[in-house]
């Protein structure tokens, strides 16, 4: 089998990068984001790597673990790269849950960062 497409090999590897950040030291995220970047945590929107971290490192819980089940990688026509990733993630004694989250990475100074960013739990509401 070939080796991976460069966008893939970018992509896995920054998806790697930033659940071993998540998961281990919340407020180190800041450095994979940028002044213009926006988030969308469950419907909530923000801009600024500032509002970003404050955001992520403010949650509700103390520690977590993510699994990823799948992820998929595409270029854009302006060079960039958007990732679609697929899991399941653990907070403290929470039951497991699935979420989705998707980054769009753009190479700026030759260095990848997510300029943006959303993400969903995976749940259901069938009442």
């Amino acid at each position: 089998m070939g080796e991976k497409p460069i966008w893939e090999q970018i992509g896995s590897s920054f998806v790697q990068h930033y659940y071993q950040l998540f998961d281990t030291d919340r407020t180190q995220l800041g450095a994979i984001y940028i002044d213009a970047s926006c988030l969308t945590w469950e419907g909530q929107q923000f801009q600024g790597k500032v509002a970003i971290v404050e955001k992520l490192s403010t949650l509700p819980f103390l520690k977590i673990a993510h699994s990823i089940t799948a992820q998929d990688h595409q270029p854009t026509p302006d060079s960039c790269i958007m990732s679609m990733v697929v899991g399941q993630l653990k907070a403290d004694e929470d039951p497991i849950m699935g979420f989705h989250q998707s980054f769009i990475l753009k190479n700026i100074n030759d260095a990848w960062v997510c300029t943006n960013d959303m993400f969903r739990l995976a749940l259901h509401n069938f009442g």
